[in-house]
């Protein structure tokens, strides 16, 4: 049979091979059901862990600012008026490689390319597809 003795705050249970070869009677509540990365009000969730310690790193401050003014952002296409926020936060990253993706240090081009795509889907009459078709037209030529 268990049996319980206090040392001072502390509680000790005592439990027997017979104890243990009873199933437990304790029943838990439902966990409670835990916020995603927005929460209801529709505020970023900087404590998710879905953002893997982003926030709270060395360019957290950096990599705040570019979430929040994509999170926030209204114009066409979502996010383009944060690009030089988030080339401050590739910037940041670059200096820190053990701590964020070795990769990053080489994105320079990535970079670069994805401006030019954003800049030329802003542009009228300069769309991929477009692109493609002239690319393979002039190939077949």
């Amino acid at each position: 049979m268990s049996y319980c003795r206090e040392f001072g705050k502390d509680k000790v249970i005592f439990a027997t091979k017979e104890d243990h070869a009873v199933p437990s009677k304790v029943t838990l509540s439902p966990p409670e059901k835990q916020p995603g990365l927005i929460l209801p009000n529709g505020d970023i969730n900087w404590n998710c862990p879905c953002l893997g310690g982003m926030a709270t790193g060395p360019c957290g401050v950096q990599f705040r600012d570019a979430f929040s003014c994509f999170h926030y952002s209204k114009t066409e296409p979502k996010g383009s008026d944060c690009l030089e926020k988030f080339k401050a936060m590739q910037t940041c990253m670059q200096k820190y490689p053990t701590v964020y993706n070795k990769e990053l240090a080489d994105d320079d081009d990535d970079m670069s390319s994805m401006v030019e795509a954003e800049q030329s889907a802003a542009a009228p009459g300069s769309s991929k597809v477009e692109k493609h078709h002239k690319k393979s037209a002039s190939n077949k030529e």
